[in-house]
């Protein structure tokens, strides 16, 4: 692989800086120009373009290829503008793809949600069954990163990079499909396409999909062939699975779900039973997952991973039997949450906080739905903790579980949830 022109980063985070020094180590002289919307461009050895001088640089032809980053809408005009200049448009995973993917074996998981916690669990299953694996995409490595180490890759992959991803896997697994991510793609119907478009297309690569992927007609028309889908579980198998599960620290039904999916994958790519066994004994949940803390007395359950209803209603089935305090809320991303304020108080929720933008709808719905339900807005996470504070007799658990983005208020959702975990110390502790 080698370039002849000079190459643009849109986008400065980690895949950014790893494209970087993919091309430093083909081609130390080649140029390469940054451009990111906001933040700092710090990529070293790099010129940068700022926005507004974008179009202008992309018609001048001051560079043959544009490396965008996963957060970068790959729906935004400039782009438009680059294809009409014959500019083309690719990704860290594509320049992966291009570079090391011929000889390798590679797993690719997504869906809206529980795809960090099958792609890790794949990993621990392949790795504990003496397969030769690695773990990158949104959780380990960047792809490029990760290069070839390893013979067999699991990518754990967003809406963001299956959209534009141009080879094929030998495994593809879809964990489930709801509205997300509205703000990047432009509309829900674009979303479900760009998620899709892992499977939906020619080639035999084998398929594996989440018990709530296997109803959706969307999901089925995308699948084409069902001769695709990799082997079910014998009942053998499920009942080691499930008494695995059960004594692990994976919670929830949904949880179960991630981890019958993700002993599909690891048996079709190689694993042993022993070997997935010991995978699921291996587990330590994600930060931000259902993550557990205690602070005078109370459990308090970081899961600010959380940014759609149907996490929501996961979480919460998680803690059945508890009196829950839930606080939700955050950027608006068109959810819909009168189902979920129907389904609160039978989950054992006495007391909702809601947080901006969304809460507003959540808390109306609520008291609509479940007047039983003591409903508390609050205009930030610490005036939501505190208001929680003066209700603490009445719940016994608090659970952070959005069902929306964090970008309204705080820079992502790892810093929304050690926000919540240092307000619990230090309002409960």
């Amino acid at each position: 692989m080698r370039f002849e022109e000079p190459v643009l980063l849109y986008g400065a985070g980690r895949e950014a800086s790893s494209t970087r020094a993919f091309l430093k180590a083909r081609q130390p002289d080649l140029k390469v120009f940054v451009t990111v919307d906001s933040g700092a461009a710090d990529i070293a050895e790099t010129e940068i373009i700022a926005p507004a001088d974008l179009p202008a640089a992309i018609r001048a032809h001051r560079f043959g290829l544009i490396v965008k980053s996963p957060g970068v809408s790959r729906y935004k005009d400039v782009f438009d503008i680059a294809r009409d200049a014959g500019i083309p448009v690719t990704s860290n995973l594509n320049l992966w793809g291009a570079a090391y993917g011929a000889d390798r074996t590679v797993i690719a998981i997504t869906g809206t949600k529980g795809k960090s916690t099958t792609a890790t669990l794949v990993h621990l299953m392949l790795t504990r069954s003496g397969v030769d694996a690695g773990l990158a995409g949104n959780v380990g490595l960047a792809p490029l990163e990760i290069a070839d180490r390893h013979k067999v890759v699991v990518f754990e992959l967003s809406s963001y990079q299956t959209s534009d991803m141009s080879f094929l896997p030998d495994i593809a697994a879809l964990t489930n499909l709801y509205p997300e991510h509205v703000d990047w793609h432009g509309s829900v119907e674009r979303y479900y396409r760009d998620k899709l478009h892992l499977i939906d297309r020619d080639g035999g690569f084998a398929v594996a999909l989440g018990t709530a992927a296997r109803g959706n007609a969307l999901v089925t028309r995308a699948l084409r062939d069902p001769h695709r889908l990799v082997r079910e579980l014998t009942a053998a198998e499920s009942a080691s699975i499930d008494k695995a599960v059960a004594g692990s620290r994976l919670k929830g039904a949904h949880n179960l779900d991630n981890a019958r999916l993700a002993v599909q994958i690891a048996l079709a790519a190689g694993g042993t039973l022993d070997g997935v066994v010991a995978g699921i004994a291996a587990f330590t949940p994600l930060p931000h997952r259902l993550e557990e803390h205690s602070f005078g007395g109370m459990i308090f359950v970081n899961d600010s991973i959380s940014t759609t209803p149907e996490a929501t209603k996961a979480a919460l089935a998680a803690y059945r039997g508890h009196r829950l305090a839930l606080i939700a809320g955050g950027h608006e991303r068109q959810q819909d949450y009168a189902e979920l304020a129907g389904l609160l108080a039978g989950y054992g929720v006495t007391t909702l906080t809601c947080l901006p933008v969304t809460g507003t709808r959540l808390a109306a719905a609520t008291r609509a739905a479940a007047p039983q339900v003591t409903v508390l807005e609050a205009p930030d996470l610490e005036a939501g903790m505190r208001a929680l504070h003066g209700h603490r007799q009445d719940f016994d658990a608090v659970i952070l579980s959005p069902g929306a983005p964090s970008y309204n208020q705080f820079k992502n959702f790892e810093e929304r949830g050690r926000r919540f975990v240092e307000l619990a110390q230090a309002i409960f502790g």
